[in-house]
C-alpha cells in the first residue's frame, strides 16, 4: 500500500528538476511555514533525496513518513513537522 493512499497532505512543494541539497532546502524552508503534525508532500526527481531527506528529518525533529514512486519517474516524499 502507498502512502499516499493512508496520508493526506496539508501543504506539497514541487522539487522535480532540483539536485541535492535544494530538494532538502526547499522542504526545509517551507516546514518552517507550517503548524506542528502538518504534513508536507514533496515531488522530486532526485533519487538521492530517498537518503538525503530522513537524515534531515531526524536532525531538525520532524518525522519522515516515507517515499512512493509516482509512477512517472519522480518520488513523493511526505514528512510531519515536528513540535
Amino acid at each position: 500500500m502507498a502512502i499516499g493512499d493512508s496520508v493526506k497532505p496539508d501543504e506539497t512543494i514541487d522539487l522535480k528538476g532540483l539536485s541535492c541539497p535544494m530538494p532538502q532546502l526547499k522542504m526545509k524552508k517551507k516546514l518552517k511555514s507550517m503548524e506542528s503534525g502538518q504534513i508536507l508532500l514533496g515531488i522530486g526527481s532526485d533519487p538521492g533525496t530517498k537518503n538525503d531527506l530522513p537524515v534531515m528529518c531526524k536532525k531538525d525533529k520532524h518525522e519522515y513518513l516515507g517515499c512512493d514512486d509516482s509512477g512517472d519517474g519522480s518520488f513523493l516524499f511526505y514528512v510531519k513537522k515536528g513540535g
